[in-house]
């Protein structure tokens, strides 16, 4: 049966307890991560969420106390009231290893079953076990230690832009829906019968409206909710550290993001990060990296080689050319010993499976390079390629031919993986970059219509206001996004305010009055009443805490995360609801075909 703890209060966790504490009289409280029986000498080590310490008994334990011990298994949960001393075999692989604690008092406060899986730090069980007992899961100290971080980021931001003058205002959880790039998460209302709240994708209009309000500095740990598919670095719910500020422009923006990165990574890492951090044009970035989140921690940039291959009568090349495209390659150095044709094989299936029809390549082993496509070549236009992309002996040079919106984004993908596969990317290392001048406009291939790459209330750069209508592909927003090492942090713009130029954009994006209306009437409406320039971005805080700890996915910086499928495994959730709560919001199934 399960012991109190009344009359006993826990002095000290766990963890904390080194030389310094040798002599002074303690209370422990925790779970057991293993217990050793030497016969007449039983060791218990106790875990909580600060670490490990030892626990002693021995002959001169009292009996009882020692049975107790005894019968201590893995999971238990203890209470141990004893006197710290010097530890006899002293261990290096934990803090507390120079010292345990001599037990007087134990109490057993809960029994545990054998738990499904063990609570050890390097689990091997697969995940979707760890994840349906995720309260087990979360007892292992590399969890913890994300979810404490992902804390810490959360109150050190907090701090920051309160000292810098910024309110914390909470915005609405059910919303009017509008568009905002994903689908949203619907609510349906009980008392207004077939209408629907949303749950907010961001706080984008609303935090507009507080800076029509006069609040010029608003900051919020806003929960967003986005109905798309799953990636590593996505949930279906998240937060972000959402802000929007009055009177300022791009560089004010950028700067005060800049100082809360500066002092994240100064208080939880150590690290000083240089300020300002590099700013790359989206068409740079796209250029030179196939990715408007580009990971400048290694090179292999992506190099054009359209005006080089023009006259070659290869098929695949001049198809591209022909076309409106381009053929780009990128080169690994001193790979073609690690690159072989076997690999270079599986890299062809790898850019095969995200889009694009194939993979040329020149490996420069021996003394003559071998290259894919040499028989469609004339004489010196293989040395003409090599000149141009800077290849020696023992590089690999990879090429796709494509349009542009293939060629980029594969050689991208492909750039990664190769430095992936070639050990070429730092750990530890943090490159930080903005994206600017992205362009407003992109045109959906489906309907062929041009659609924000933002959002419309996204304001285009001054001097692009007289392509609005007549050349959308000319205009630029002021439109920034933070990058870290190849990952998104952040999107953020500069907004709107003139009621006439809003009207404009809505004209650009072919929306109808009726439309404009229904999805954005009250904030058109708001802008008839003076709006001051403003401008925000939201950081993503399960990001910034996912690359901060080094994790591998968004799951491990979440207490309780989704699967890809968007489910919680734990709890078993989405699930069904009875007919009488259908009834009552007026809701009737469709039956589908599984």
């Amino acid at each position: 049966m399960a012991e109190f703890m009344t009359g006993l209060h826990r002095t000290h966790y766990c963890g904390e307890l080194r030389a310094s504490d040798i002599g002074a009289q303690v209370t422990v409280c925790g779970w057991v991560q293993r217990q050793r029986d030497l016969g007449q000498l039983i060791f218990i080590d106790l875990r909580d969420r600060t670490g490990i310490v030892q626990l002693a008994f021995d002959d001169n334990t009292d009996r009882a106390i020692f049975e107790k011990a005894f019968s201590a298994r893995s999971e238990y949960v203890l209470c141990a009231v004893g006197t710290v001393r010097e530890r006899s075999a002293k261990s290096s692989k934990i803090a507390t290893g120079d010292i345990e604690i001599e037990v007087t008092d134990l109490r057993v406060l809960s029994k545990a079953q054998t738990p499904p899986f063990e609570i050890v730090d390097d689990s091997k069980t697969a995940e979707d076990i760890r994840l349906k007992y995720r309260y087990l899961d979360l007892r292992r100290t590399p969890l913890q230690q994300n979810i404490i971080t992902r804390s810490r980021i959360a109150k050190i931001a907090r701090d920051y832009f309160y000292e810098n003058g910024f309110i914390e205002i909470e915005t609405p959880m059910m919303i009017k829906s509008t568009p905002e790039g994903a689908r949203d998460y619907l609510v349906p209302s009980r008392i207004h019968n077939g209408k629907f709240y949303a749950l907010p994708q961001s706080p984008q209009i609303y935090k507009q409206l507080l800076m029509l309000s006069g609040f010029d500095r608003y900051i919020q740990l806003a929960r967003c909710f986005r109905d798309e598919d799953l990636r590593a670095d996505r949930q279906p719910e998240f937060t972000q550290i959402d802000m929007e500020l009055s009177f300022v422009d791009v560089e004010d923006i950028m700067q005060i993001n800049e100082g809360l990165m500066a002092r994240l990574f100064k208080e939880i890492k150590g690290i000083d990060l240089a300020l300002p951090f590099e700013r790359m044009t989206y068409e740079h970035a796209m250029n030179t990296y196939g990715s408007d989140k580009p990971d400048v921690r290694f090179g292999m940039p992506i190099i054009d080689l359209t005006e080089t291959v023009r006259d070659i009568d290869f098929v695949v090349f001049k198809s591209a050319v022909e076309n409106g495209g381009s053929v780009r390659a990128i080169v690994a150095k001193n790979a073609a010993a690690s690159l072989t044709r076997k690999k270079i094989d599986k890299l062809t299936e790898f850019v095969k499976g995200i889009g694009a029809k194939g993979l040329a390549y020149i490996r420069w082993a021996d003394e003559a390079p071998n290259c894919s496509f040499n028989k469609f070549l004339g004489e010196g236009d293989l040395d003409r390629i090599l000149t141009a992309l800077g290849a020696e002996k023992g590089d690999v040079v990879l090429i796709v031919a494509d349009k542009n919106s293939v060629t980029l984004p594969t050689l991208g993908a492909l750039r990664l993986e190769v430095g992936r596969q070639l050990d070429l990317i730092p750990k530890d290392v943090y490159k930080f970059v903005w994206i600017v001048d992205f362009p407003f406009f992109e045109k959906d291939e489906e309907s062929g219509e041009w659609v924000a790459m933002h959002h419309p209330f996204t304001m285009p750069k001054e001097e692009c206001l007289q392509y609005l209508e007549s050349d959308p592909a000319k205009v630029i927003a002021k439109a920034y996004d933070l990058t870290l090492n190849g990952t998104e942090l952040s999107s953020g713009s500069m907004r709107i305010t003139d009621y006439e130029l809003q009207q404009q954009m809505f004209r650009a994006l072919k929306m109808t009055d009726e439309e404009i209306d229904a999805k954005f009437g009250f904030l058109v409406e708001a802008y008839k009443y003076g709006a001051p320039p403003h401008g925000g971005m939201g950081i993503g805080l399960d990001r910034i805490a996912m690359l901060m700890c080094g994790a591998d996915s968004l799951r491990d910086v979440t207490a309780f995360p989704k699967v890809q499928n968007a489910s919680e495994l734990m709890s078993a959730c989405p699930s069904v609801v009875d007919q009488e709560s259908l009834d009552v919001l007026g809701i009737q199934l469709k039956k589908t075909e599984e």
